[in-house]
């Protein structure tokens, strides 16, 4: 993880790695930033989504006790969100390196959607 001290608080980066391993362990809230569209397409199974056009900080979780990982596609969104979060007065937060990209190219599963079907699919990357 790094660390990224902001005038507002501190911007963790965590790798989809870390993320991953800290989501099994049920340690973080991992929030998707997406739209409604990416997200019912392909997501983390247990993300929750807070859709970075209609994000209001205030209406996030706390962070007593469970940290949040924010993440989008590629990073971009999760880190413009995460420093709106910390400019409304929180102290720390985190965002995924890479997005769901990243989470994808890591080789973790995911929910995605079967073309033939349109159903939802658990997939992962493969070779």
């Amino acid at each position: 993880m790094k660390t990224e001290p902001l005038a507002n608080g501190t911007l963790e980066t965590w790798t989809a790695q870390e993320a991953a391993d800290a989501f099994a362990r049920d340690e973080i809230v991992l929030i998707d930033v997406r739209t409604p569209q990416e997200y019912s397409f392909e997501r983390i199974e247990g993300a929750l989504l807070a859709p970075m056009q209609a994000f209001q900080p205030t209406h996030m979780p706390g962070q007593t006790d469970k940290r949040i990982v924010f993440h989008c596609g590629s990073g971009a969104r999760s880190k413009k969100v995460a420093e709106k979060y910390l400019a409304a007065g929180h102290d720390r937060v985190a965002h995924m390196e890479g997005g769901f990209g990243g989470w994808k190219e890591a080789g973790l599963s995911y929910t995605g959607t079967d073309m033939a079907t349109g159903a939802p699919k658990q997939m992962k990357k493969t070779g």
